[in-house]
């Protein structure tokens, strides 16, 4: 499988994180929407196996086919350059500003959006025939996953923002674990079967991932869920997002660099 050794796909890491940061806009805008329309498709995918077959973890299982085409062509996730783009700036790498990366985030996010929400459309008006029959058990299946995962969350109050949040650092945990798997082998199956254990996890666990969930929630709303886009924002977007920041940079990003970069040194025997 051609394997990599840590200390080898972390440099490529940090590699990974500087150049997205000094990337163009435009080439950042158009990475970062192909990756959010493709995820989005995957996530109508796997809620389709799911309802057509009855089985939730079927489609979890094929689920992780959509984060495997978009990285393997490159593209960006907002999830994925919350993990690489702060290790250049520890890095201390030329140019790499806090500002940088800042922007780089704010352009995934705009792009990651869009490509999810024009999918959101695009699905929303098959399903309906162009908004002239009922979505079917698919959209009132998204329809309720939008209820769920935020006036569901909200009657919890503090507590419930918590809830989103964690399960959001626990979402980014895995997923990041997924960006590097497409770093750790120089071969395409190699890549595949690294990015695919981890994303299949975090989608069977049913953890807050922002990418996806820009595509679910809006999707929702078109079908006529019972909740508001300040519901959508307040009780999943914000918190998922800033979990997915914490969890995916404390629990890989911080963890791989610090023990196999600024490794500590050798005690004495």
């Amino acid at each position: 499988m051609s394997y990599l050794a840590p200390s080898e796909f972390v440099t490529k890491m940090v590699d990974a994180g500087e150049s997205k940061i000094f990337m163009s806009t435009r080439d950042t805008l158009i990475r970062s929407y192909m990756a959010g329309a493709i995820l989005a498709l995957a996530a109508v995918f796997a809620i389709s196996i799911a309802v057509n077959t009855g089985s939730f973890l079927a489609g979890a299982i094929l689920f992780p086919v959509g984060f495997c085409m978009l990285y393997l062509m490159g593209f960006d996730l907002l999830t994925g350059v919350f993990v690489l783009a702060p290790l250049a700036l520890l890095d201390k790498r030329p140019g790499v500003t806090v500002s940088g990366v800042l922007r780089n985030w704010g352009l995934v996010f705009v792009g990651n959006f869009g490509g999810a929400l024009t999918v959101a459309f695009m699905m929303a008006f098959i399903f309906t025939y162009g908004f002239n029959v009922d979505a079917g058990a698919i959209g009132d299946k998204i329809s309720k996953i939008g209820e769920a995962r935020t006036v569901g969350y909200a009657q919890y109050g503090t507590a419930g923002w918590f809830t989103i949040f964690i399960r959001g650092m626990l979402c980014n945990w895995m997923v990041s674990l997924g960006v590097v798997g497409a770093m750790i082998s120089t071969s395409v199956s190699g890549k595949v079967i690294a990015m695919w254990m981890p994303i299949f996890l975090f989608f069977y666990m049913g953890f807050e991932h922002s990418v996806v969930n820009m595509f679910l929630f809006p999707f929702g709303l078109i079908m006529g869920g019972d909740f508001s886009i300040a519901d959508y924002f307040l009780w999943n977007e914000i918190p998922t997002a800033l979990g997915n920041l914490v969890g995916g940079l404390a629990f890989t990003g911080l963890t791989l660099y610090t023990t196999h970069i600024r490794t500590a040194a050798k005690r004495n025997i």
